[in-house]
């Protein structure tokens, strides 16, 4: 290890935590430190070499004396609840998400951390009838209740805007990604992807914004080594309808009527079918489009991948082209 930054990821046996690991043990020279923490024991072969692997909850006030013992003076926090576990507490994703990141902060403040970099969501903008076409990093984070993980990144980020005021010594960096899809990606949208038709809502073509994991992870590592702050939307060049993605995968594209969906998705999720609820339509029919001028013109980072090419990568890795 080298004298630079000491560094800590949170969610580290996630899919983008992994990645981000691997990457930031390519440069462990220039690290002082690198400690990969998640919830689950990481198995001794998944094990990258020069990291060192901690286990605990997010949510531990223990946090500040791991922190306090690896010198940690930057933080990658990526902890977040996508998909609830089966038979998991009802309040998993509340506590992860919100409590665990104000867990964090605290940390933070009480170990003089310099840096603090997060993965939010675009999801945070929410899925309104008034949305924007292409929305940037100035337009009102309003999530949706109905959605708990799009409700749980609008309260996160308010929380951090609120300590950017009261706590500036901590540097803050915030990535809103768009869809992330890579070779070995699986997630609430791309399960989407892999039905035998693509389900669209009649009248409304609302396109996808797509991040390739390696961007994404790329900007994380740089942000590291970086003075930078501030809040960027992530997303390749470009975005996709659902009638072009399954023209890409060669499915029919099926749009139905939104009463229509509703309707279907509150009997399905009534006999316990589905656990998607009439509010799902939104999902399908205001999707956030997320542009990514801040990112290149301010930042100075062009995504390597458009959002097509992002999309195509991942459905060839899966087979789906």
């Amino acid at each position: 290890m080298g004298d630079g930054p000491a560094v800590l990821v949170t969610g580290a046996a996630g899919y983008v935590g992994r990645l981000c690991i691997e990457a930031l043990a390519q440069r462990r020279n220039e690290l002082s430190a690198l400690v990969a923490l998640d919830w689950a024991e990481t198995p001794p072969g998944n094990r990258v070499e020069g990291v060192v692997y901690e286990t605990g909850d997010i949510c531990d006030p223990g946090l500040t004396d791991l922190c306090r013992k690896h010198g940690i003076d930057t933080v990658i926090h990526l902890a977040s609840i996508v998909r609830t576990p089966k038979g998991a507490p009802a309040d998993l994703a509340y506590r992860v998400d919100v409590l665990g990141t104000k867990n964090v902060l605290d940390a933070c403040e009480a170990v003089d951390a310099k840096r603090l970099i997060v993965t939010s969501s675009g999801a945070a903008y929410g899925y309104h009838p008034d949305n924007p076409a292409w929305l940037d990093e100035n337009d009102p984070l309003r999530g949706n209740d109905e959605f708990e993980y799009s409700k749980h990144k609008r309260i996160i980020e308010d929380m951090l805007a609120e300590w950017r005021t009261t706590h500036p010594e901590l540097r803050q960096i915030v990535f809103r990604p768009g869809t992330i899809v890579g070779d070995d990606v699986h997630s609430p949208v791309t399960d989407l992807f892999e039905k035998p038709v693509i389900l669209g809502i009649l009248g409304s073509d609302s396109p996808f914004v797509f991040i390739w994991d390696h961007d994404l992870v790329t900007c994380l590592v740089d942000a590291v080594f970086s003075s930078s702050v501030g809040v960027y939307n992530q997303a390749g060049d470009g975005a996709l309808t659902p009638r072009e993605i399954a023209r890409l995968l060669k499915k029919p594209y099926v749009p139905l009527p939104a009463t229509l969906v509703r309707g279907l998705l509150w009997a399905l999720q009534r006999v316990g079918l589905t656990e998607n609820g009439p509010e799902r339509v939104k999902f399908l029919r205001y999707r956030p489009v997320l542009s990514n001028k801040r990112l290149k013109e301010e930042l100075g980072y062009v995504p390597e991948l458009t959002s097509r090419q992002a999309f195509e990568r991942y459905a060839r890795s899966r087979g789906l082209m």
